[in-house]
């Protein structure tokens, strides 16, 4: 039986900061880090808001943290108790998972007896611009009581401050902040409201960039105080007449009140979890950690909007500056095609928008085509420094090529595109402006090939691959194989093109914009001369990069024992690991979990045990994409330490927090979508031949079974999956 619950008893300040991503609640629309009512930015509280940006100087551009309108803490017998200065006589924190709902209980003592705080607080997702809390008092001893509760304006900022303005005003007891950028003077309302169920007397003072409520009153031994707080928020990118709308959404809750809108918003959750629940029967490990993973999957989903996608830390605060990476597509979007496809069309629609954006990048570095951002903000803009990591010795930014060499971020999109086709047989997205993109997308690789004289192939010249610790490398065989992958899906669109009725066609417009006679034969070409490394005859291993096998060969620990300081970087020009063959993350094989078909079983059981040994699992990536290999591979025992790592990436917390001196914490958004395909693509088998749904199971030692939905073309599936056999039933939607 599933526990739909995590917690922590004591307090620690050194897990404040993990706590705060591990205790994540969220709507896609924003994410409130699990932090208490009474933090202030010193301990990284932070409501943190999808898809607004804003840039201080020079310094990183980074998402924005809303005011603080949870912000809470109270004062008795004139001795204010708060944590983490005041030590508790008991504390505790937990999540409920299942719905959403962050709770904390913390008891100190008093000289006149013990005081007993309880909050707990949703992020709705039955109205995505509200947030609700309920705050509740107990006392020993009869006492005078001041509650201190409103709006913190001076948020935590990695990269800010990114407010020059902050305004508060009253209106009808609702108190507001409005919230001015400083980069595109971007508004931020927030409005606050209040319910009691005790007689107080208020006093609201504007301080510190604090706009509070001093509510006084004499509270009863024995007696629940009720406070309920309601917190709307909207900014002027979502519409125009955001204080309106962010003062109706406060209204509105106050009036359905606090149960009803509670329940509304577990019953989201609940049909939520009726598409996406996954059984396992015999390691109840294994189901609560999978299915904490897709809880944060589904609590940073963009439903509130038909173009955004999932920034690679989630909605866990400013770390990698809230950028979309290649994470999207490669890892989360599966959950979300074999769940929600309408989500997953969602986060390809960004892509689509942001085209011209990947455009002016490819056409800034002299290229045609459309080079995607490899951090990418609103608009397509590329929020990736040319110094992304600090040296730890001279405090100098370091020289890093991600923006520039990770030419395989292109395919990414592509390959999502293409995948959401093949899961849904839906074609429409390709017509809605998919075609056109992975014709642009083709269009730059074939801008790159380079063509020796001597030789009758294309290659790919100065890239980095997912193994982002050897830079500006020749023939990365991901890379390549990606690019290949992106010829193909262009052929396979200009097939369309021209199989379709002259007159009218829906691809009209494609047929005059590209020139099909020229270009088709063009990509195929690439397509069939694109140099791609094949297999050493005598071990079977592909080289993952041109030079690659005259590194030194030597073993991670040995790598791990020449760092001269904890926080310093593996990779760039300097790294410990550059001249060795000690490798971030999967990336051969990545290549050959993608392309499986297309090598024998004894090719891919030997790289595996090749790569995995020189493999750091630098990055939360790693472990689901060795994982699946290892299905392939017939080895479920090998491939369940690391479905485990993944699952547990954001429970466990032991993650890298730095890279160089930047810190890089928060949410694995898509070490959980790693997970989940690992669980359904991998233990379960799910995979598509010929247009046809398939499960070949290959379950760990432990599980007796398996059982979970999923939607394929349209149709939504019961599978249920054992040791032995597999079926798949469909029912109604």
């Amino acid at each position: 039986m599933i526990n739909w619950r995590i917690h922590e008893t004591g307090f620690d300040s050194t897990r404040i900061s993990n706590n705060g991503n591990k205790y994540l609640i969220g709507n896609g629309y924003l994410g409130i880090r699990g932090t208490l009512q009474e933090y202030e930015k010193e301990q990284y509280p932070a409501i943190n808001l999808a898809g607004i940006y804003d840039q201080v100087g020079s310094a990183w551009r980074e998402p924005l943290n809303a005011p603080n309108a949870l912000y809470t803490l109270i004062e008795v017998n004139k001795k204010v108790y708060r944590l983490p200065e005041d030590t508790p006589e008991v504390h505790e924190i937990s999540l409920d998972y299942r719905h959403g709902i962050f709770e904390r209980s913390t008891t100190w003592k008093t000289p006149e007896g013990l005081i007993l705080i309880q909050a707990e607080r949703f992020a709705s997702m039955n109205d995505k611009h509200l947030i609700g809390m309920r705050y509740t008092l107990q006392v020993e001893h009869g006492s005078k009581v001041r509650l201190v509760t409103g709006i913190d304006g001076e948020v935590w900022d990695i990269n800010g401050p990114h407010y020059d303005l902050v305004e508060f005003t009253n209106r009808n007891e609702v108190l507001q902040a409005v919230a001015t950028t400083h980069e595109n003077k971007d508004r931020i309302c927030v409005y606050e409201g209040l319910e009691a169920d005790f007689t107080y007397e208020e006093q609201i003072r504007e301080e510190n960039r604090k706009y509070l409520r001093y509510l006084e009153f004499y509270a009863q031994p024995g007696i629940s105080y009720h406070l309920i707080k309601w917190v709307g928020i909207y900014t002027s990118k979502d519409l125009e007449d955001y204080g309106e709308k962010a003062y109706q959404t406060v209204i509105r809750a106050k009036e359905t009140g606090y149960e009803e809108t509670r329940k509304k918003h577990m019953e989201e959750w609940e049909a939520k979890w009726n598409l996406s629940e996954v059984f396992i029967e015999g390691d109840d490990k294994a189901m609560e950690a999978l299915n904490y993973s897709l809880y944060h999957l589904h609590s940073i989903a963009p439903r509130h909007t038909d173009h955004l996608s999932i920034a690679a830390r989630g909605l866990s605060g400013q770390t990698y500056k809230g950028a979309v990476f290649w994470d999207t597509e490669m890892f989360m979007l599966d959950f979300f095609l074999m769940t929600e496809p309408e989500v997953a069309k969602t986060l390809l629609n960004y892509r689509i928008e942001t085209l011209e954006g990947a455009k002016k990048k490819a056409k800034a570095y002299g290229y045609q085509g459309a080079f995607y951002a490899w951090e990418s903000q609103e608009g397509g803009y590329d929020a990736c420094s040319d110094y992304n990591v600090t040296d730890v010795f001279t405090g100098r930014q370091m020289r890093t090529y991600f923006k520039d060499k990770q030419i395989h971020i292109s395919s990414a999109v592509v390959y999502g595109l293409m995948r959401y086709v093949e899961f849904t047989g839906d074609h429409q997205l390709l017509l809605e402006g998919g075609a056109e993109v992975i014709l642009e997308c083709a269009g730059f690789y074939y801008d790159l090939l380079v063509k020796k004289v001597n030789k009758d192939q294309y290659e790919l010249h100065d890239v980095i691959g997912p193994d982002e610790y050897h830079e500006r490398v020749n023939n990365n065989v991901y890379t390549n194989r990606m690019a290949k992958y992106t010829f193909d899906s262009a052929v396979y669109i200009m097939k369309l093109m021209e199989e379709a009725e002259d007159s009218g066609s829906k691809y009209h417009h494609l047929r005059e914009q590209y020139d099909m006679e020229t270009l088709r034969p063009k990509y195929q070409e690439a397509s069939d001369k694109l140099y791609l490394v094949q297999p050493q005859e005598q071990t079977g291993v592909i080289e993952q990069f041109d030079g690659y096998t005259e590194l030194e060969d030597v073993s991670i620990e040995e790598v791990h024992s020449r760092l001269l300081h904890e926080k310093e970087y593996w990779g760039g020009a300097y790294g410990v690991a550059t001249h060795t063959k000690i490798i971030k993350q999967a990336d051969v094989v990545t290549m050959l979990n993608l392309f499986s078909k297309d090598y024998d079983k004894d090719i891919l059981l030997k790289n595996w045990q090749y790569y995995e040994p020189r493999t750091e699992h630098g990055s939360s990536l790693s472990a689901c994409m060795y994982a699946m290999l290892a299905c392939k591979c017939g080895m479920p025992e090998l491939a369940y330490p690391f479905f485990m790592k993944s699952a547990l990436s954001d429970i466990t917390q032991k993650g890298k927090e730095w890279a160089g001196l930047i810190y890089i914490g928060g949410t694995h958004p898509a070490s959980s979508g790693g997970a989940y395909m690992t669980a359904i693509e991998g233990f379960a088998g799910i995979h598509i031949i010929d247009g046809t749904l398939k499960a070949a199971p290959a379950l760990p030692p432990g599980w007796e079974s398996m059982r979970f939905k999923l939607v394929f073309k349209g149709e939504r599936y019961q599978v249920t999956v054992t040791r032995e056999d597999a079926e798949l039933h469909k029912i109604e939607s």
